[in-house]
């Protein structure tokens, strides 16, 4: 396969682990990462970076979706004992209204951990909470893993490129196979009017004392890091296009956060984040040629490229892998 030249369209988490992926498997292949945005200004580096994906989470089919949240946890299990940024974490969820609210039917039978919370439990942070759940997870932190998968890249063989890429039929002849991991870029990219921006914002303050990780209702959530920072978001605007910061969105973040853990009264604020997370439904990895060129679309993952992009990007490779040996429809 030393003839085999594959271009990866895009470098947050989702191109990353394609281009890592192709190189796994095809270890002679020249693969090349394209994008004009890498590391802190991806979209992946503004995640909180927590193994969890939302229960609404779809793929083409169930058992596609479900394989997808398996591959991608056996790849960052298989990390744990590197120095790249993936640790272990634990935490709850709780609920003032809903049993349903605390449950995951995508994770619970993938944790090694996932049971109902105590009432002591539900006692460690202010509110009525009624209904908790106790989970064990993962948790990825993109500034350490973007670099990382870039220098694993460039160490394997493969090059990264500072590109703007206007349209796929632009790389005609340069690449044997395009895997489009653009993300939100795809929607103009490829005309994708399925893919739908969910604006979120963020903010991290330094909390070294937070051990554990809290979600509750009304999309509150504290994820603390090795390092320290904590993220606390969050906010979902569902079609908007604007990456303006919100103040009263950050004021109302932080006053349910603080609600929730009144130790994060007073902690600093670190940075803040705006950002446009790519929302499909369902996530696109499939096969499509324009012209002569032929292409592997793998992108459209919302809030969870983190948690599934791993999975999708082994499942790309697949399709790669069909249209080497000749038995992909194209």
């Amino acid at each position: 396969m030393g003839s085999l030249r594959v271009g990866v369209v895009g470098a947050g988490i989702v191109g990353v682990t394609s281009a890592l992926q192709v190189q796994a498997v095809y270890p002679s292949a020249n693969v090349t990462i394209m994008a004009d945005k890498f590391n802190e200004d991806t979209t992946s580096d503004g995640a909180a970076g927590i193994f969890r994906p939302g229960t609404s989470f779809s793929g083409p089919t169930p058992e596609m979706t479900e394989k997808w949240l398996i591959d991608s946890w056996n790849y960052y299990q298989q990390l744990l004992e590197e120095d790249c940024g993936i640790s272990r974490i634990s935490g709850f969820i709780f609920s003032s209204t809903s049993p349903d609210l605390v449950r995951n039917h995508l994770l619970e039978r993938l944790v090694p951990v996932y049971r109902a919370a105590t009432k002591e439990e539900l006692a460690s942070c202010p509110g009525d909470w009624r209904y908790g759940s106790y989970f064990e997870t993962l948790l990825t932190e993109c500034r350490k893993f973007l670099p990382w998968a870039l220098n694993k890249v460039r160490a394997a063989g493969g090059s990264v490129v500072e590109q703007h890429v206007n349209s796929l039929t632009q790389l005609e002849g340069r690449y044997d196979v395009v895997i489009n991991c653009a993300g939100l870029g795809a929607k103009q990219l490829v005309r994708d009017h399925k893919l739908v921006p969910i604006r979120g914002q963020v903010f991290k303050v330094r909390a070294p004392w937070v051990k554990h990780f809290y979600y509750a209702d009304y999309d509150t959530y504290i994820i603390p890091q090795p390092d320290g920072l904590v993220t606390l978001g969050g906010s979902r605007h569902y079609d908007s296009h604007t990456t303006t910061t919100c103040a009263h969105d950050l004021a109302a973040i932080q006053e349910r956060c603080v609600a929730l853990l009144p130790s994060l009264e007073g902690a600093e604020v670190v940075r803040s984040w705006t950002g446009l997370r790519p929302h499909r439904d369902p996530v696109r990895v499939e096969l499509e040629r324009v012209g002569e060129l032929k292409i592997i679309h793998n992108y459209g993952h919302g809030g969870y490229g983190i948690t599934a992009g791993p999975g999708t990007s082994i499942h790309a490779v697949k399709l790669l892998r069909n249209i080497i040996t000749g038995n992909s429809k194209l």
